[in-house]
């Protein structure tokens, strides 16, 4: 069967464009995939299109805004979903108008598919006694309990996404001083984070007892499943709800209803600012490109202490006139002060 023009463009987008032009991370490039395979799924129970059958004259602005409409109404994907899925499409829509003029008026057309508002939701996160309940509930008398104590550890002291997690290696952890954890972030940017002491120390223990301190071992993955192969993010939220759950039971009003492992990031980033670190230092440390992501946290943060003022200040009422209301002297003298 000859390839259709839609799926040969497709393919050098997200097999040779993506990765070799504008050398994305393979974690972008699967959520672009992702969001094909959800629009050739709709083009094809929604369209009656088939996949093998689609064209570039399918692709058009009605087309698109059918598929997010579809997204939201028979999906359920928030607002947020959807804009993230629209955003991709505009990426593809402005690569086709540079690669294939011919359709670039309909391409155009596309990329005037507004973003929807959405309410952005504060991020969640944890105070510092409620974390350090958290990372003490591992069995440290055990193996198993030794690794969770470990990862959930670093995960909070470097503040790395999840992902970032998964893909450290052996090799990019340095635990002599001053001891570092090397993080491959978003765009394929490596950002080099200082760990306390005490981190210092169990990851030592930890290459130590899991016998990962030979140079032969330095390009496996730092935490490992049972069969050997990196950690996945299911693997590493099914470790942190562990012990969440265990917390909520021994203290349950220091914890949401539900906690992810993004959560330990945006804890930590609060507990820095809260203890005095610029805006600055916790941006690079996050490894956001623009000041203003990091700045969320700071409104956070002057939110939780205009609260806490207000509540300080709540005086009642006396029952009583005050003084100076009943002492006829002191009303002479201060009507005096007007004359």
């Amino acid at each position: 069967m000859k390839p259709t023009d839609f799926s040969y463009h497709l393919t050098n987008y997200l097999g040779k464009y993506l990765p070799g032009i504008l050398g994305l991370s393979v974690n972008t490039i699967s959520s672009y995939r992702d969001m094909f395979i959800l629009m050739i799924t709709f083009y094809e129970t929604v369209l009656s299109i088939k996949p093998e059958k689609m064209m570039l004259k399918d692709f058009t602005q009605l087309r698109v805004e059918k598929y997010l409409e579809w997204l939201e109404k028979q999906r359920g994907n928030s607002t947020s979903t959807r804009n993230v899925r629209l955003a991709a499409i505009h990426a593809y829509a402005k690569y086709l108008e540079r690669v294939y003029p011919d359709c670039m008026h309909e391409m155009l057309k596309i990329q005037s598919i507004p973003f929807k508002k959405c309410q952005k939701k504060s991020p969640d996160f944890i105070g510092m006694k409620a974390m350090t309940l958290l990372l003490s509930l591992p069995d440290v008398g055990t193996k198993n309990g030794r690794r969770d104590a470990t990862l959930l550890s670093i995960m909070y002291d470097s503040g790395c996404r999840v992902q970032e997690l998964c893909d450290l290696t052996v090799s990019d952890i340095r635990p002599q001083k001053p001891a570092t954890v090397k993080v491959n972030g978003k765009g394929n940017n490596t950002r080099i984070i200082p760990v306390m002491d005490s981190m210092a120390k169990l990851l030592k223990q930890y290459l130590k007892e899991f016998g990962l301190i030979a140079p032969e071992k330095s390009k496996l993955p730092l935490f490992s499943n049972r069969s050997g192969k990196k950690l996945t993010r299911k693997g590493v939220t099914y470790i942190l709800q562990k012990y969440f759950i265990q917390a909520q039971k021994i203290e349950p009003g220091l914890f949401p209803v539900k906690i992810s492992p993004h959560c330990l990031r945006h804890s930590k980033s609060m507990h820095l600012l809260q203890s005095g670190v610029d805006l600055i230092y916790i941006r690079d440390l996050l490894g956001h490109v623009d000041i203003k992501t990091t700045e969320i946290y700071a409104r956070i943060d002057s939110e939780m202490k205009r609260k806490s003022l207000e509540k300080s200040m709540n005086i009642t009422p006396a029952d009583k006139e005050p003084v100076w209301q009943t002492d006829k002297k002191l009303l002479t003298w201060l009507n005096s002060l007007g004359c």
